[in-house]
């Protein structure tokens, strides 16, 4: 038997397949980047194709470096951007319009008279989320609304309508299965996680059919098999969950009270809170982790919007690097930021404060300030946001956190893990292996069809590769903290008319 697992990773940016042996070990990745659209000020788009396309050209690739074909894989496990909205022709797998992305404010009126009837106290209960633009369900509604195709099709049953894993299985299996897990379901604001069925009364609200939704399945499982024709072998999808979910998976962990914070697009903190879905007054979402047989374990997730894609616009627009390994460079040359603050509230700001009407600031500018001061003040802000999700998280919980696991691109800049222990005031653990979100769907997949036993046997494959521990003084981080909340208010609001 093949003990090959094969990762989809679709993200914001870019998809990646990463081929892993039995010991969890990488044997070859491919990737390839694609780009988001901004039609008008606070909508964020991509083409549903270009998430395809570049997916599969990645598999391709990545069993060509490893010189295997598809019949050496034992199963695949895709993990996500999460909350982005795909609405295609059942028949055609065409898509229809574009993808509507999870940074997307286009919603946020809406949302905003959802809360001014009370309907969010509804949305809490039900699903555990604020009622925000982020989510998926007000971004389904604003396409069976505003695109007449979509709308034409949902009524004669031809339209089907997921978020991005849904899309990837649906063109995978040749159009064969319609199916999530309970993870991304979970982000939809329209699944009830405690019934762990699509909640009525929140569909009829937002004037969504049910029928053109996908079949919510167990994380670790088998979804269903690729399409012969399209790729000549029958592989079993197996293992599928949100990105944030999976890496909390890949970071093994498997305990209540166990936290990781992933720096990729955006900075997301999220805490096992085992069996139990912890409400939480702060503005943290009670979410599903994963879904194993009929056991779920819940979490709690506090998402910020922009903190690897501060970086990218550091680079791409305002050119102060070419590569990002150069931002720590630049960080350690100078010895602070001068008083200058970043609030990378590019589209709102997200968990605790919930503010989609808050933009993007730099203050505390002098004529001595420096792109250096800039990126230095950028990784800052990462380590900021995160410290705000961290209290509100132990406050609603009860836990005390005392380690905190690090993943994601950004983590490997040992400039912002050590500030970010700083700030925290805990101790961070980087694991060896950075690619925690394939590789917690690696994982779930390989559950699924024996490559591995239990969570115990996956927990051994996770290695240390440093740890950061507090080295400044309470007083200079509470002087820090001051500066950085007199900013966030500053930001707060702005576009609001």
């Amino acid at each position: 038997m093949s003990k090959i697992i094969m990762a989809l990773d679709q993200g914001t940016t870019s998809s990646r397949t990463i081929l892993y042996n039995e010991k969890g070990e990488a044997i070859a990745m491919a990737g390839e980047e694609f780009s988001c659209q901004y039609p008008e000020a606070g909508w964020v788009e991509q083409e549903a194709e270009d998430l395809w396309r570049t997916q599969k050209n990645t598999m391709e690739a990545a069993l060509k470096k490893a010189n295997l074909t598809l019949a050496d894989v034992a199963a695949i496990g895709i993990t996500n951007q999460r909350e982005t909205v795909i609405a295609w022709h059942a028949e055609t797998g065409k898509a229809v319009g574009k993808a509507i992305v999870w940074q997307c404010r286009r919603t946020a009126d809406y949302c905003d008279r959802l809360k001014a009837e009370g309907f969010d106290k509804v949305i809490k209960e039900k699903t555990g989320l604020v009622t925000d633009a982020y989510f998926s369900g007000s971004k389904i509604r604003w396409i069976l609304r505003n695109n007449v195709e979509a709308r034409e099709l949902a009524a004669q049953g031809k339209l089907k309508v997921g978020t991005v894993d849904c899309w990837l299985i649906w063109k995978l299996t040749g159009g064969k299965v319609h199916a999530t897990d309970a993870s991304n379901a979970s982000r939809t604001m329209i699944f009830n996680i405690h019934e762990l069925k699509w909640e009525p009364i929140i569909l009829e609200k937002l004037e969504i059919p049910e029928d053109i939704l996908p079949e919510v399945k167990p994380s670790s499982g088998v979804m269903g098999m690729t399409d012969r024709g399209i790729f000549g072998h029958e592989v079993p999808i197996a293992g599928v969950a949100g990105d944030q979910q999976a890496a909390l998976f890949g970071q093994a962990c498997y305990e209540k009270g166990m936290t990781k914070i992933t720096y990729g697009t955006g900075c997301f903190m999220v805490m096992n809170t085992g069996p139990e879905a912890i409400s939480s007054p702060s503005g943290l979402l009670t979410t599903i982790g994963w879904q194993i047989g009929d056991e779920v374990t819940y979490a709690l997730e506090g998402s910020v919007f922009i903190a690897g894609a501060l970086m990218q616009w550091m680079r791409d627009d305002l050119n102060l690097f070419t590569d990002v390994a150069e931002t720590e460079a630049m960080a350690t040359s100078i010895s602070s930021t001068e008083g200058l603050y970043i609030v990378p509230a590019f589209v709102g700001l997200g968990a605790p404060y919930w503010d989609p009407y808050a933009r993007g600031i730099i203050g505390g500018i002098t004529r001595g300030t420096t792109k250096n001061h800039i990126v230095r003040a950028g990784l800052q802000s990462m380590a900021y946001q995160a410290n705000d999700l961290l209290g509100a998280m132990v406050k609603d919980s009860g836990i005390k956190i005392k380690n905190v696991k690090v993943d994601g691109g950004a983590s490997a800049n040992n400039y912002l893990c050590q500030f970010q222990a700083d700030i925290l005031g805990v101790t961070l653990s980087r694991p060896q292996n950075v690619e925690t979100t394939a590789m917690g769907a690696a994982f779930l997949a390989g559950l699924a069809v024996g490559v591995w036993t239990d969570t115990d046997q996956i927990k051994s494959y996770w290695q240390e590769d440093r740890s950061f521990r507090l080295n400044q003084s309470q007083e200079k981080m509470d002087e820090c903290l001051r500066g950085w909340h007199k900013a966030v208010e500053r930001a707060k609001g702005w576009a609001n008319n």
